[in-house]
């Protein structure tokens, strides 16, 4: 009887990606692209012109690969691992266990209303939770934040009778699909836009009608896949996985007491002032959702909520007080993120805070604190050196000056082509590109000055060659292993790579040609800014 092949382990499948990039700049010419200043119409414009170049073959190279691409990544990984020790912290208080049942019984406290049986209220739960998260995606461009909520969503979905697949699509994937549609976007919409010339988030009609199918889709699969899983737990990809969460999960819940220390009390007055110092330094936000501003009193309102809520949840037991922690550490990470531009750092900053305010509510002292902390640490760091792992992939890349090239072949592509070919042929290749360069930002910087002139020369709008960026940089970045934030969010769910591939194509298949479908229109029917 043949022995069964064992699927390698993820490091070894990014590592023989990264074997396979070095192999490709031996074979690829090298090239790069410069900024040349031209005169067009009296007016100075800034193009892309391609050139070949001496490649640069990579060998011994791909052994230094790691080191290099954790110098690239290093925010995220500092991320994984600030936000790691943090909820390691919070976890040690029971507090998310508390939360997660307390959910629970609502949950099944509702189901006799007949809407609720008929529909299932844990179709309703996920639906409303990645709606959430799409219309983060979609808005502010929510990406390395999802790593955060992993720690909670996933035993959410494990104590509902689901698996970890379904916790990271309910924040992971949902903001993908709202990154693929990308309404009011400022880092892809935004910059593609700027460097095409056009008015900034126009076309927005079409884009909301495409970010509601994609969702409709999107919500349907992981539904379906859900109540698959509900039936027969066994039947998961991940189920022997798992095993690491649903041990974490099978506590003596009914055993915590239910209390409230005087750190509790502590913990409160210490956030509180805090908060009241920066109302003070802050009375007023500038809220920005996509174009459209709004100022507001944000940190003093959420200052005002956080002192009642604490007040009340204290008197109830200190569990709830933290459970309040974690719901303003989400509000106020809304706020910075639409108020104040915020980013990984700023966001690691804010959870690392909420952490040290959970150990001192629950009384730990400072050795406990930093035990707890190093315990959350050393308990995600196999995520954080994936993430490593895999930006050495683009440095291999990179260094063998082969990316510009590809980008440049594959330009060629579109030529002598029809509209609707055409604008499947960038769709194509923004995708093909989103394999070695997930950022959207880069990527638009770097597609957007050739696509958009380009899109003139075939009588194509350029506000359709958004849209096939757009749609080209959202879907495979939820596969790709190049991308430094599916690997850390797998890593932290503890999903290996090849189980997740396998469960996620027919969803990227699907919503790829659904991209192409979408697409077709913004050629063949007239349209508010197209």
């Amino acid at each position: 009887m043949l022995k069964k092949r064992k699927i390698p382990h993820t490091y070894a499948i990014i590592f023989y990606i990264i074997i396979l990039a070095a192999i490709m700049t031996w074979i690829i010419p090298g090239g790069q692209y410069e900024k040349v200043i031209v005169a067009q119409d009296g007016v100075e414009k800034t193009v892309m012109v391609f050139s070949y170049v001496d490649s640069n073959p990579q060998s011994w190279q791909i052994f230094g690969a790691m080191f290099k691409g954790f110098e690239r990544q290093a925010g995220i990984i500092v991320f994984i691992l600030m936000i790691g020790g943090a909820f390691w912290i919070m976890n040690s208080t029971r507090a998310i266990d508390v939360g997660i049942l307390s959910f629970l019984k609502f949950t099944r406290g509702i189901e006799h209303y007949r809407f609720f049986r008929v529909v299932g209220v844990d179709n309703v739960v996920i639906t409303l939770v990645m709606l959430m998260f799409s219309i983060f995606g979609a808005v502010f461009g929510m990406s390395e934040e999802t790593i955060a909520f992993i720690i909670v969503l996933v035993p959410l979905a494990i104590s509902m009778g689901y698996d970890s697949i379904v916790g990271v699509s309910m924040c992971f994937v949902a903001a993908g699909l709202g990154f693929a549609g990308a309404v009011l976007n400022p880092f892809t919409i935004g910059i593609a836009q700027s460097i095409a010339e056009l008015p900034l988030f126009s076309g927005f009609e079409y884009r909301l009608f495409a970010w509601v199918v994609i969702n409709i889709v999107g919500i349907a699969y992981v539904l379906r896949y859900a109540a698959r899983i509900k039936k027969d737990p066994t039947r998961s990809p991940v189920y022997h996985d798992d095993k690491y969460w649903r041990d974490r999960g099978a506590s003596d819940i009914e055993d915590i007491q239910y209390k409230t220390p005087r750190g509790g009390w502590i913990s409160f007055g210490l956030t509180l002032i805090a908060l009241i110092i920066f109302s003070v330094m802050y009375p007023m936000t500038e809220m920005k959702i996509g174009n459209a501003t709004a100022i507001m009193p944000a940190i003093p309102v959420a200052t005002g909520l956080f002192a009642i809520m604490g007040i009340i949840s204290l008197r109830k037991s200190v569990h709830f007080y933290i459970l309040s922690l974690l719901l303003f550490t989400i509000l106020f990470l809304i706020i910075g993120v639409m108020g104040y531009g915020w980013y990984i750092m700023e966001i690691a900053t804010l959870f690392f805070a909420m952490g040290i305010a959970s150990g001192i509510a629950m009384g730990y002292d400072d050795n406990k604190n930093v035990s707890l902390f190093l315990d959350g640490v050393r308990d995600i760091v196999s995520a954080a050196l994936i993430v490593g792992l895999a930006g050495g992939i683009i440095i291999i890349l990179e260094d063998g000056r082969v990316i510009d090239t590809i980008l440049y072949r594959m330009s060629g592509a579109m030529k002598d082509m029809g509209q609707v070919s055409a604008v499947g042929i960038m769709y194509v290749i923004q995708t093909v590109i989103n394999i070695v360069i997930p950022s959207g930002s880069a990527k638009a910087a770097l597609t957007m000055p050739i696509m958009a002139p380009f899109s003139d020369l075939i009588n194509l709008s350029r506000q359709a060659t958004v849209m096939a960026f757009q749609f080209g940089d959202g879907f495979t970045n939820m596969i790709t292993p190049t991308s430094g934030v599916l690997i850390g969010v797998l890593g932290v769910a503890k999903i290996p790579y090849d189980k997740w591939v396998r469960w996620v194509w027919p969803l990227i298949l699907i919503l790829m040609i659904l991209g192409f479908l979408l697409l077709i229109p913004t050629v063949t029917v007239k349209l508010n800014g197209f």
